[in-house]
Formats: structure tokens, sequence, C-alpha cells
């Protein structure tokens, strides 16, 4: 199966409309067929006693995405030929959102806020919801909401929310609990920066999307956590996927055609010796 790579930009735009213009043509460049960012108000994201005593947190406000930006972001996606989504983290987020996204995604941090759930169903596009940190228990709970809230296509990622996620702990056999559960298309959310986390998220577990962290240059804000991909990192990732996904084929035993030619080269069962009788009638150098 040919897995859905999304580009998460996250606040690695720096609050610079030709830097997000870039992310969108990188993107579209190395493979992926989305490109996510975020939508976020630091006031409606940390309640206020948070804010009160972390400057760190309240540093975080240079890292919000100007609603200003989203036709913009939109109309680049439609040029580039890839879908454009991002993730709402207030609710009147979802409204602003809905004249230029393909899809919603919820993060994990949000997968309790019934409310937000909701809002993203009620608007019949597409959702994506990670499940890093979550129990069984409170997925079911998620997709019972965003189900009962009338949505129909529903794609749930398995994530590791550790920034970055050590592979051991990656857990990628939970991709298809979460397929055979809910009935669902399921993938990964990536914060290891492992290719060998994502072949086998792939070619094991049949993950239909992934989501990866992708920085420009290393000078976004999120890059030295640890957990963002550059694009020649990722981009030899998806080619591989890619080709051998390509290489599974039909199943179906049968010559393939670049090898027709040889079939009369095989030992005739006659004597042992190659090529065939029919072949040696008619063959000359």
């Amino acid at each position: 199966m040919t897995a859905r790579f999304i580009a998460e930009v996250s606040s690695n735009h720096n609050q610079d409309l030709a830097r997000c213009l870039e992310f969108i043509d990188k993107a579209a460049e190395i493979g992926c067929r989305a490109v996510k960012f975020q939508l976020f108000k630091i006031e409606e994201l940390f309640a206020r006693d948070i804010l009160k005593r972390s400057k760190e947190h309240r540093n975080r406000k240079k890292w919000e995405l100007p609603v200003g930006f989203l036709p913009h972001l939109s109309k680049r996606c439609r040029e580039k030929e890839i879908s454009f989504a991002c993730t709402p983290f207030y609710l009147q987020a979802v409204e602003e959102l809905y004249p230029y996204v393909d899809f919603y995604k919820i993060a994990s941090y949000e997968l309790l806020w019934d409310e937000l759930l909701k809002e993203c169903a009620h608007t019949q596009k597409p959702v994506v919801l990670s499940t890093g940190m979550a129990t069984m228990e409170e997925v079911a709970r998620a997709v019972d909401v965003i189900r009962g809230a009338g949505s129909t296509d529903l794609t749930l990622l398995h994530c590791v929310s550790g920034y970055p996620a050590p592979p051991e702990e990656c857990n990628l056999k939970a991709i298809k609990t979460l397929r055979e559960s809910f009935l669902c298309s399921a993938g990964w959310s990536d914060h290891s920066v492992s290719p060998a986390v994502i072949y086998r998220a792939v070619n094991a577990w049949q993950a239909s999307m992934i989501e990866f962290h992708l920085d420009l240059d290393s000078q976004g804000a999120e890059y030295a956590t640890g957990h963002c991909w550059l694009p020649e990192e990722i981009q030899t990732v998806i080619q591989i996927v890619n080709e051998s996904c390509l290489a599974d084929g039909s199943g179906v035993k049968k010559p393939a055609p670049s090898e027709i030619s040889d079939r009369d080269w095989r030992a005739d069962p006659s004597d042992g010796l190659r090529p065939l009788l029919s072949m040696r009638k008619t063959w000359k150098e």
C-alpha cells in the first residue's frame, strides 16, 4: 500500500509568509501529499495562571500563525496540487479554517476536548486525530464523539508524544490495533526522526498516512528539540517507501514483462540443456 506523507510545519514558519510558502513548495517537491500548519492563540491555548507564571509559554506568542496567511497558503497548495490542512487549537479556529482546509487535524493534546472534536466533525470535512498519550478508552470516547457529530471520514494516527520519541517506545503494532478496533484508516505521526521506524510503520503495519515535522534549514523555532526532519532526510525516506510499495505488485504469480524474453532460454526438459528445443531451431547469433 502507498502511504500518504503529510509535512507538519508546526511553528517552524517563524511568522514569515515567504517561508510558509517555501514550506509548501518543498513539501510538494519531496513527494508529500499534503502540508499542515497549526492555528493557535497563546491566550486560548494555555490557562491564564500558567501564562502569568511562565515566560517560556508567553514567548510562544511569536510562534502563532497569522490568520491572514490562510488564503495565501491555501492558494499555494492548490497551485502545487497538494492538500492544505491545519490544526485548530481554539473553537473559532475551526470556522476560520473552513474556507481553506481540505481536512482538519486534531492534536493529541486536544483529544479530550469534546467541543473541539464536535466542531471539526460538524464541518463534514475529513478529520485526522492523533492519539499520543491516550488510552484505548480515551480514543474510543473521542471516536464516538467525532462519529456522533456526523463525521464519516476519520483517520487515526498512532503517536508517541515524546520530542523526540525513542524508537523502542514507538509501539508501531498499535497502528493495527487502531485500524481493526475502530474500522478506519490508521497511520503514524512521527517524532522519532528514524527512517527505520517509518519503513516499519508502512511495510509491517500498513500505515496509510505518515505525518512528520519538517524544517527547511534547522532555523525553525522547534528544530532544536530534535523531532523535526530536514527536506533531504525525509525525501529519501519517501522515495524508498514509494518504491517499495510499487514493488508489491498484484500477488498473481506470472512472468513479468522484463523476463518474457528469457523464458525460451530455460533448460529443455528433454535433455536439461539450454535453450528450449524450439529456440535452438530458430536461434541465430
